[in-house]
């Protein structure tokens, strides 16, 4: 296991060599670096995590050094490989490699993409430190290299005020919870002495009693850091505005990888959230009303990218319902698949921006099925999974798994919330994929498309289309000792066939509802939604709920206006007072610097005349 650290080293010195490269490296040699860069990242964990099984699975640790050592708190670089780190580090390698792939395609023409690789190596870089870390201070430090990455790349394109603003608003959002995670870091050092995740566990239950308020207060200022950084209610709205970066970034960062970076901590840390069933309870609420509440926002979007952004928001839901309802190898799973697929709508939906020349409004696409038919594959492959289609798609598998673990934890009301979810799951699907490849073309950008060619363009399609099929659903995580089993682990039989049966008639369901709603009755739904009841509910859900106009006046219009206020602070200008005099004495005193020396000494003797007159008199 002497390669593990090699893993997030070799993305390290990739984003160093493009950082000091100084514009000696042109575009393609800067994409070449890149892709070539994560590649070996990708082979590395192939060889390590062949390792790693071919030994029988067990847990190993690596110890680089000590990075602070003061007093009894002495964290080190340390580095573990187990079942769930190991999930995590093919996702991001694997993954992440196809996704730099279809970047070398996407960028091409863009300026500035030393800075661009430079941004998705560092990221790749600190999401490994934040998933192989064997203590919190090194998981925090990945946690916030991400945090750091995904602002610089969602504001890649900064000339434009709005995606500075958008990039603006997911730093201090998630910022937000990052402050309840720190808290919660210092809170578990002072009641357990120790920030190694593995004593962490271990002490905790020696220490804790199920259901004390330590824990409680431990688990909910975990969830906190967990909710901001993978968008859940109430931290959820940065991620629709995430979309101002280039596609290949939504599908890395805010569908792949970093959004999912919360169900790890929280995955990681289920000791914690076992000695607080209340909080761990909350989790599956909290993830049931945000799949419900970001699928009712996705049925409103009219650009492709913000479609599928609530839909990452609804399917991040579903895995923090497992979590909740303590199927937490199912919540893997279901990050696993959902990497897959989600990655291919985005790079999908890439595909189509490129080729239309940049327009992601779905009502000034259309007709492009014939035109585009690589991305309308990968679109119908992933669209199949994201509405969990029954036997043939790997969502299926890993969503049916997280219905049948809170039905059998005795969670009714969040199987059925789940259930709901994936018949809306259905239903902006079809929409998503009708109102940008079915119909006439709406625009000049429409009608002229030109499909990509090549096979940085092709192979990170074709690759995920397969893994999103039942193919990647046999992939199945090696969570094995390192995860409790769920509370349905062993009871498979009819209750679980059935409830499969209906899950499949609900996604059916949802598809023929859909078909039914935007192809038959297309001009009656449009007409419906012009006025009445139904416009403003259309309103309301375009607008997902209003959390933005919400926040906006509870928090941000007092802070501005609390800022307005203090700018003319009477204290502020008594202490601006200091600085004024010292200015004015400096001015008086320049005036004397005249440079004629009979000045100087006549000064000179006026001065000791009068320090001689001042000690005369004085005596």
């Amino acid at each position: 296991m002497s390669l593990l650290p090699l893993t997030f080293l070799l993305p390290l010195a990739g984003t160093l060599i493009l950082a000091l490269s100084r514009g000696r490296l042109d575009a393609r040699a800067c994409a070449a670096v890149g892709v070539t860069i994560v590649g070996l990242a990708a082979l590395v964990a192939s060889w390590v995590g062949w390792r790693f099984l071919a030994g029988g699975g067990q847990s190993i640790g690596i110890t680089l050094w000590t990075w602070v050592a003061v007093g009894d708190f002495r964290p080190t670089i340390g580095l573990t490989l187990d079942g769930l780190s190991l999930t995590m580090l093919g996702i991001i390698t694997g993954v992440g490699f196809l996704i730099h792939l279809f970047a070398a395609w996407y960028m091409q023409g863009e300026a500035g993409t030393r800075r661009f690789y430079a941004y998705m190596n560092l990221f790749v870089a600190s999401m490994l430190l934040l998933v192989l870390g064997d203590n919190l201070m090194l998981l925090f430090l990945g946690w916030e290299g991400v945090g750091l990455c995904s602002y610089l790349l969602i504001g890649y394109y900064y000339q434009t005020a709005a995606n500075g603003w958008a990039a603006f608003k997911a730093f201090i959002v998630t910022r937000v919870g990052d402050v309840f995670l720190a808290i919660g870091l210092f809170l578990l050092f002072r009641e357990l002495g120790t920030l190694d995740i593995g004593e962490l566990l271990a002490r905790a239950p020696q220490v804790w009693q199920e259901g004390g308020w330590q824990p409680r207060l431990a688990a909910l200022l975990i969830l906190g850091g967990a909710l901001g950084k993978s968008a859940q209610l109430p931290l959820h709205t940065w991620l629709a505005d995430a979309m101002a970066g280039p596609t290949p970034v939504s599908a890395l960062i805010h569908a792949a990888t970093m959004v999912t970076a919360g169900v790890y901590l929280i995955a990681r840390l289920h000791g914690i959230f076992e000695l607080a069933p209340g909080v761990l309870t909350l989790v599956g609420v909290i993830g049931a009303l945000t799949l419900l509440m970001a699928g009712f926002a996705a049925l409103a979007q009219t650009e492709i990218k913000r479609v599928l952004a609530y839909s990452t928001m609804s399917q991040i839901g579903y895995m923090f319902l497992a979590l909740g309802v303590g199927a937490y190898e199912a919540a893997i799973f279901h990050l696993m698949t959902h990497a897959f697929f989600k990655a291919l709508l985005f790079l999908s939906a890439g595909a189509v921006i490129v080729s239309c020349h940049h327009e992601q409004d779905m009502r000034r696409l259309g007709g492009l099925w014939r035109k585009l038919p690589l991305a309308y594959g990968g679109f119908l492959v992933g669209g199949a999974a994201l509405a969990a289609l029954p036997l043939i798609t790997a969502g299926f598998y890993s969503k049916d798994e997280i219905l049948w673990e809170a039905l059998a934890a005795g969670h009714g009301g969040l199987m059925l919330a789940g259930l709901v979810g994936a018949f809306l799951t259905s239903l902006y699907t079809v929409r998503l994929i009708i109102g940008t490849f079915h119909g006439e073309p709406q625009s000049d950008k429409a009608r002229h498309a030109e499909a990509g060619r090549g096979p940085l363009h092709g192979l990170p399609l074709i690759v995920l289309a397969v893994l999103s099929t039942f193919l990647g659903a046999w992939i199945h995580p090696p969570l094995s000792g390192v995860l409790p089993a769920g509370p349905g682990a062993e009871a498979h039989g009819a209750g679980h066939t059935v409830l499969g049966i209906l899950a499949a008639i609900v996604s059916l369901g949802g598809l023929a509802v859909a078909a039914w709603l935007f192809l038959a009755r297309q001009h009656w739904l449009a007409e419906r939604l012009t006025g009445g009841r139904e416009a403003r509910l259309w309103w309301l859900w375009h607008r997902a709920w209003g959390f933005d106009i919400a926040y906006d006046r509870l928090f941000v219009r007092p802070y501005r206006g609390l800022v307005r206020v203090l700018r003319s602070d009477f204290l502020d200008r008594l202490l601006l007072l200091a600085g004024w005099l010292a200015w004015a004495l400096h001015r008086g005193l320049s005036v004397t610097q005249t440079g004629k020396l009979r000045l100087y000494a006549g000064t000179m003797v006026a001065g000791v005349a009068l320090v001689l007159l001042a000690l005369v008199l004085r005596v």
